[in-house]
């Protein structure tokens, strides 16, 4: 018999008075009955309370025996206290675990993705010191070069580039010498733009003359 089975039962029947109480236990435990699909789970829970169909929960010496349903087939589930390393109770939020009574593999686990001490912390792992902003006065000639860079470190060759080709000067426009306006030519009267005409020759007259 488990020396804490008198403390799990208290617990339980105290909890099972409040409401529902779900029940961790180790399947691969002798005498613990389950259906065979759950029988190497090494966290299996399970739910109780007096309110369940058929209400046949008994919490005695041994253990738990109680009908449950599992996905709509019933079955009559026996846990004794040697399987059982934790009990939470639905209503009130209130959690029991019994360490020695895990599994070793459930213990390794908890350890892992348990909260490391703060104190286990610094002594494991040096704290990183991280870097720090400097604010220096600029334009000072007694600022010397920065400390972050090395004082040998020589800046990287840049490629020559051809100097553009000079621009030739620009070239003197002479001022333009001012030239006098052309006399005015005279405009013609209208006969004498049209030329002198030619008068139409006088007709000839017939001459008489006396023959003796």
């Amino acid at each position: 018999m488990d020396k804490k089975g008198p403390e799990k039962k208290a617990r339980l029947l105290a909890a099972l008075d409040k409401g529902m109480v779900m029940i961790h236990l180790d399947a691969r435990r002798p005498g613990v009955l389950v259906p065979t699909s759950l029988r190497n789970e090494s966290h299996l829970r399970l739910n109780l309370s007096y309110r369940f169909d058929p209400p046949d929960l008994t919490v005695g010496e041994w253990g738990v025996r109680c009908t449950l349903s599992f996905s709509g087939s019933r079955f009559k589930v026996a846990v004794p206290w040697s399987a059982l390393f934790a009990i939470t109770s639905h209503l009130t939020k209130e959690f029991w675990m019994y360490p020695d009574d895990m599994p070793a593999e459930l213990i390794q686990q908890t350890m892992v993705t348990s909260k490391v001490p703060e104190s286990v912390t610094e002594q494991s792992a040096p704290a990183v010191e991280r870097p720090r902003a400097v604010l220096r006065e600029v334009g000072r000639p007694e600022d010397g070069p920065e400390e972050d860079g090395p004082e040998d470190e020589s800046p990287e060759p840049v490629a020559a580039v051809p100097a553009p080709a000079p621009t030739p000067a620009p070239v003197p426009v002479p001022a333009p010498v001012p030239v006098s306006a052309p006399a005015p030519v005279p405009t013609p009267s209208p006969v004498e733009a049209e030329g002198p005409k030619d008068e139409p020759p006088s007709p000839r007259r017939g001459h008489l003359r006396l023959v003796k």
